[in-house]
């Protein structure tokens, strides 16, 4: 990559009067912002449909697009809505805080309202585009049969739709064909607003940086749909799932729950899976973060009915085939490795092969011993340097808590008043040698600890923040821009 910097904000955490940010006018907004700052790339978190916690990370589906992210404004533009229906909805009372029960009935009220008056006209291009992908068909009746089901998982579904008996798909097809419909018509909408957004970006001189999760959920149209491609035990559940060994974040580790894939199904048919996932992607963005690449190398095993992710264990992942398999069928697409963590030579070796930029996090960098790969002076020119990640605390709220790595952070970088400790990072982050620098919006801010976007090993609390209107100002962007100048990353 070029010398060059970005920002990191979720589309979810974009200002605006529906509860959520969407892919509407704020999106613009923030990228007109951007492009005045200087900043030539937006990190996003991923844009599938959250989790019942409302993690990105644990989806209904690796290919589809989040329906509480839709704008109304095109459907407005379109006559499909009317402004008094989006204004009627109750979207929350708290502008920097998501509602995500609000916001998901409201959007789904006003998207049924929306398909119902659309429908005869659109069914024809549904059905061709329903005929023409694969996740599409099955994502739209895996969700038909769960709202059939009651919500429940498809693990718990009758045997014969369990085990996607043909007869039994067949009359579910027939008899869910409706809300097929409807679900595909919302797919449809995503993909033509955010190919929108990024047409936009691109005019703007904005590249997208997207984000791609090592796992899938266990309750997933991605499981269901392709059981043989994960390690599962007879009644669809996972065998062993996901996480990670004690770390930073948690001294039990972190128990994800996800499925692990069965690697040697995988290889048998050429990582077919992968491939088209890494084709999606490369559809949606211009450079996508591998999450927790290590897992490429090896990954944390945690047998099936452990309560902690202690007592897990580690096991050799697909390694350079994978990779290889990826570039090939997404050439265009550049990859950045997520290589954080428990790390070791394997894993190193492996980020060097495959030629990604690994990451490099300031708010790891100064343990007082100073060792840290991550202190300022030591990141590395191919690297992607970050303040903090989604997952670190920003960067306010960590030097308020003290301690002796915001003391030594304080004199590797000059500083004297711990409140000057955030603007210090951001500037050594911009001057480092990384070839690309990623701040926390809430870092360039200046937000404290209301603004955490996910604190790992919490199940609630999480994901909920948003930009407030009016922050991401003029002044912003000529400090940022002024900022970016100095450490000729223009």
């Amino acid at each position: 990559m070029d010398r060059s910097s970005g920002i990191l904000l979720p589309v979810s955490a974009l200002p605006g009067p529906c509860g959520i940010g969407d892919l509407g006018k704020a999106a613009r907004d923030f990228i007109d912002f951007l492009a005045a700052a200087g900043q030539h790339y937006w990190q996003i978190l991923p844009l599938n449909p959250p989790d019942g916690a409302h993690s990105p990370y644990l989806s209904a589906s690796t290919f589809a697009g989040s329906t509480d992210l839709l704008s109304p404004e095109p459907f407005v533009a379109r006559g499909a809505l009317t402004l008094d229906e989006v204004r009627a909805v109750d979207w929350g009372e708290d502008p920097m805080r998501v509602d995500y029960d609000r916001v998901h009935v409201g959007r789904t009220a006003l998207w049924d309202a929306a398909f119902a008056r659309e429908k005869a006209s659109v069914v024809p291009a549904l059905r061709a585009a329903l005929a023409a992908e694969p996740w599409l068909r099955g994502y739209c009746l895996y969700m038909a049969l769960k709202e059939a089901q009651g919500g429940a998982p498809w693990y718990a579904w009758p045997q014969p739709l369990r085990d996607r008996d043909a007869a039994a798909l067949a009359e579910a097809a027939e008899r869910l064909d409706d809300r097929v419909l409807l679900h595909a018509y919302l797919q449809t909408e995503f993909t033509r607003q955010w190919d929108a957004v990024r047409a936009y970006a691109h005019a703007h001189g904005v590249r997208i940086i997207g984000d791609l999760p090592m796992y899938v959920a266990p309750d997933s149209a991605d499981v269901w749909a392709q059981p043989e491609q994960f390690c599962l035990d007879p009644d669809g559940q996972p065998s062993a799932a996901a996480g990670v060994p004690p770390d930073y974040f948690s001294a039990d580790g972190q128990l994800w729950g996800n499925p692990l894939y069965d690697w040697d199904a995988m290889r048998a048919d050429g990582f077919r899976w992968w491939k088209d996932r890494i084709r999606g992607a490369a559809k949606r963005y211009d450079v996508v973060r591998i999450d927790h690449f290590r897992a490429i190398s090896s990954y944390w095993v945690v047998p099936r009915g452990e309560r902690t992710a202690r007592g897990g264990h580690w096991a050799p992942g697909p390694g350079p085939a994978l990779l290889q398999a990826l570039h090939t069928a997404a050439p265009e697409l550049e990859l950045i490795a997520e290589d954080l963590g428990t790390i070791d030579d394997d894993v190193r070796r492996l980020v060097a092969r495959s030629g990604c930029p690994g990451m490099r996090v300031l708010l790891f960098g100064f343990d007082p011993s100073g060792t840290s790969e991550h202190r300022p002076d030591r990141v590395r020119a191919h690297s992607v340097c970050y303040v903090g990640t989604h997952d670190n605390a920003p960067a306010a709220a960590w030097a308020a808590l003290g301690g002796a790595d915001a003391d030594y952070a304080m004199r590797c970088l000059g500083v004297y008043d711990v409140a000057r400790l955030p603007e210090a990072l951001l500037r050594a982050g911009m001057g480092s040698r990384a070839e690309l620098f990623i701040a926390q919006m809430q870092d360039v801010l200046g937000l404290g600890a209301e603004s955490r976007m996910n604190t790992p090993g919490t199940a609630s609390g999480n994901w909920v923040w948003r930009l407030l209107p009016g922050q991401a100002d003029a002044q912003t962007a000529a400090r940022l821009l002024a900022c970016t100048q100095a450490a000729c990353r223009i």
